[in-house]
């Protein structure tokens, strides 16, 4: 399902599904500061926490800000 993907580096892919890193509704990446916490480690992901990811020109193969509410609230450790 389209709206339900993201296409991510595999490394940042990890880190998406374990909680570390996430993307707000409105497109931003966000890193946990629990991955420096619990790994002392992420020095290479900060520098990204903040920047809007890149999007699909068209509007419906954008992931959808439900299903990115929904990863925030669930799965990341923020």
């Amino acid at each position: 399902e389209v709206p339900n993907g993201l296409l991510l580096r595999s490394d940042i892919h990890k880190l998406f599904d374990k909680g570390y890193v996430g993307v707000t509704p409105d497109h931003r990446f966000v890193v946990s500061k629990r991955l420096r916490d619990d790994f002392a480690n992420g020095r290479s992901y900060y520098p990204l926490h903040g920047r809007v990811i890149r999007l699909p020109e068209r509007l419906e193969e954008r992931p959808s800000t439900r299903w990115l509410e929904w990863h925030m609230e669930t799965t990341f450790r923020g």
